[in-house]
């Protein structure tokens, strides 16, 4: 199963520390609309889905992120 928080913070290359649900894009400066598409692309390779676009655009949050994969059936701890 997928570690989620540790999958984001490897993406970012940042301590696994500084990924909370109240993390917002733009929140770290890694997390800016490069490290966001190369986000979406970690996530789709590691759950093998396809975000729609309204997805990706609505992904401002980790908890949000944690919303958007549940609902594609995504499962994580």
């Amino acid at each position: 199963m997928v570690n989620l928080k540790q999958l984001i913070a490897e993406t970012f290359s940042v301590d696994a520390s500084l990924i909370t649900d109240d993390l917002k894009y733009q929140g770290i400066p890694q997390w800016d609309s490069v490290g966001h598409m190369n986000l979406i692309a970690a996530l789709e390779d590691a759950f093998d889905l396809m975000l729609d676009m309204d997805d990706v655009i609505g992904m401002n949050s980790i908890a949000v992120c944690r919303n958007i994969l549940k609902k594609y059936g995504a499962e994580f701890e």
